[in-house]
């Protein structure tokens, strides 16, 4: 049985706090302002070390990666970040109803008919 090895299992986790603020905006091409940025417009919120550090997830790379591409592209940071948030609830609203449907869906299918 081979050993697990902790540090390759966060590595992997899209939710592990790997990277700094600096690496962070190095990786986006972007600064440590914007980070801060769209942590006070509470697009994402990063973690912090032990010594009070902020640490940023792939995950939260992504979404930030979403708000400086409409930044760059002349929206107000606010309301970039604004838009990102607005996307995502949609996304989670449709996916939600899809499901409904589905389920209405198979609800009717083994019903019986009329009689």
């Amino acid at each position: 049985m081979a050993a697990e090895n902790p540090l390759s299992d966060r590595l992997d986790d899209d939710d592990y706090p790997a990277y700094t603020m600096g690496r962070a905006a190095e990786m986006l091409g972007t600064t440590p302002g914007f980070l801060r940025a769209i942590g006070e417009a509470r697009l994402i919120t990063p973690l912090r070390s032990e010594g009070g550090h902020r640490r940023y997830s792939r995950y939260q790379l992504r979404i930030a990666a979403r708000a400086r591409e409409l930044v760059d592209r002349g929206t107000p940071i606010e309301a970039a970040c604004r838009i990102v948030i607005l996307e995502d609830q949609l996304e989670e609203a449709q996916r939600i109803n899809a499901e409904y449907r589905r389920a209405a869906d198979e609800a009717s299918d083994s019903s019986p008919g009329p009689r």
